[in-house]
């Protein structure tokens, strides 16, 4: 729960309405069309919620798991052992040269599990190999095999039982792929082309990418659920949110992402335009490299903890339509620890910190600033230079960075920076899915764990939970590791965020997802 800062020179051209195209004035550039490789919104939108499906999904609006490509599945007594019975009527996407020549079976998921979880794969290292859901969820060392029992049948072995392995089948990393379509461009030489001219079983069809400025795609006559009301989808990549607006007030696109909070109450004003809101799954927050002096020492953390005047950023940046966050799960989740009692803005107090560490006369320090809006933090730039000011105040010196959203992710992920602006929004409504891929050591080599904070007492109350079934027993363990967090300090959460969507009045069958995606499948231009 993720790109170029700037207008788009490069016209649009929109096809006519007497077809229903619908254009989506979107946030950031995709860094990949193959979900597994990707850890970021804007490459979700573009890619699994286009153009895949994953065995089991979520109910339109909710965390609800249903069936998607597995019509049913069943859990083995000792729970190690998931078994996955497939639909036989699921059709692969043809384009070109490729015309598959059967229905989805067994293999395609076992190729698309082997893919991450085997380094001899044959595709395991194409395009950089690198699996951060993947591998920062453990799952590379949770899953011992994956196996065909025949052509719609498909048996995960897991090495220990797994509470959310079911809702994780239903996040975006999970996206099945065609094995049919891998081989055929191994034969011709290709590899490459499976994660940058994708094909698979969902509503639409890629059509084509010019990079920065748009994407496109047709719906897929074929989908197993009904062929999409919509006849193309145009992502019309628009970083800069208040261009977003105006496009859409003068009905270049349809729907906005992330739009502005300087322009809710001018958007809701308007006839011509629709507002959805919803409390976000999200948490936006300050992540300190622990591996980094002097960030390595916890009083220097609290320091900048007691520093930043995060009550302030709620007014500037998010105009009150946020929450100040006191720790790393939203208040909306189930697990949430509301008796913690955060740190106050105390400047005075950050200083007497910075003394005890040995740093009375403050240091210099680089902060990286988020370069597109995001739910959890619609302005990196501009809290940056608050955080820039509220440091000054207690002697930290403090550089501001920034990288297109691509390079910032993968410098991220290699742990380059000191401290960062990042957030996340929830994939699947469980405590894991911040928790453990957030802050579990796992996630640390994986890169997701962007401060790098690897502690034994905290992980090993999140590794308890993913194994424990009784959601009363997980429950008092999240609220365990949620105290140690708070006490160790590795970021400095910043805020909750309630979620916008904006829209053309002509927008029908819209749903605002919980998990921050967007799925344009269900909607309809009046």
């Amino acid at each position: 729960m993720r790109a170029i800062i700037g207008l788009i020179v490069a016209a649009i051209s929109i096809p006519s309405f007497a077809e229903k195209t619908f254009v989506y004035c979107s946030e950031a550039s995709p860094s990949t069309f193959n979900p597994q490789l990707g850890t970021d919104g804007p490459t979700f939108n573009a890619s699994s919620r286009m153009i895949y499906n994953r065995l089991v999904d979520f109910k339109p609006g909710t965390t609800e798991v249903v069936p998607s490509l597995a019509e049913k599945w069943k859990v083995s007594k000792d729970g190690k052992r998931y078994t996955f019975t497939l639909r036989t009527d699921v059709q692969f996407q043809s384009r070109g040269e490729f015309k598959p020549a059967r229905n989805l079976n067994s293999e395609d998921v076992v190729f698309t599990f082997s893919r991450m979880l085997d380094p001899k794969h044959p595709f395991h290292k194409v395009n950089g190999g690198i699996y951060e859901y993947f591998t920062s969820m453990g799952l590379d060392q949770l899953i011992k095999s994956v196996k065909a029992i025949d052509a719609k049948t498909v048996e995960f072995e897991l090495n220990r039982p797994e509470s959310p392995f079911i809702a994780n089948m239903g996040m975006d990393f999970a996206s099945i792929l065609s094995a049919e379509y891998a081989n055929f461009l191994k034969g011709k030489g290709t590899p490459e082309l499976l994660d940058l001219e994708p094909i698979g079983s969902g509503p639409f069809l890629w059509k084509s990418y010019a990079k920065d400025n748009q994407i496109r795609y047709e719906a897929h006559t074929n989908y197993f659920e009904g062929r999409a009301k919509l006849d193309k989808v145009v992502f019309a990549i628009t970083p800069d949110a208040s261009v977003r607006f105006q496009r859409l007030k003068a009905g270049e696109c349809q729907f906005v992402a992330e739009p502005s909070p300087q322009d809710l109450k001018v958007m809701k004003d308007l006839k011509s335009v629709q507002v959805a809101s919803s409390p976000g799954l999200n948490v936006g927050y300050l992540a300190m490299n622990v591996t980094k002096a002097p960030l390595d020492k916890k009083d220097v953390r609290l320091a900048i903890y007691h520093a930043l005047n995060r009550a302030a950023y709620i007014d500037a940046i998010y105009l009150g339509q946020a929450q100040v966050a006191k720790g790393p799960l939203p208040p909306t989740m189930w697990g949430y620890n509301g008796s913690i009692a955060d740190y106050a803005y105390d400047p005075t107090k950050a200083k007497e910190l910075l003394k005890k560490a040995g740093y009375a006369n403050g240091f210099d320090l680089e902060l990286w600033t988020l370069p597109v809006s995001r739910p959890y933090n619609p302005s990196g730039k501009k809290m940056g230079e608050l955080m820039q000011a509220d440091l000054a105040k207690v002697g930290i010196r403090l550089k501001l960075v920034t990288y297109d959203w691509p390079t910032y992710l993968a410098k991220a992920r290699e742990g380059q920076h000191q401290m960062l602006q990042i957030g996340w929004t929830g994939d699947n409504g469980d405590p894991d899915n911040f928790l453990n891929v957030l802050l579990g050591c796992e996630a640390v080599a994986g890169g997701s764990n962007y401060s790098r904070w690897c502690f034994k007492p905290f992980d090993s109350l999140v590794q308890k939970a993913r194994v424990e079934t009784n959601q009363a027993k997980r429950t008092k363990l999240y609220l365990q590791a949620q105290e140690i967090f708070h006490q160790e300090v590795p970021w400095v959460p910043l805020a909750h965020a309630v979620v916008f969507k904006a829209m053309a009045p002509q927008v029908a069958g819209y749903k605002l997802s919980p998990l921050g995606t967007e799925q344009f499948y269900l909607i309809d231009l009046k």
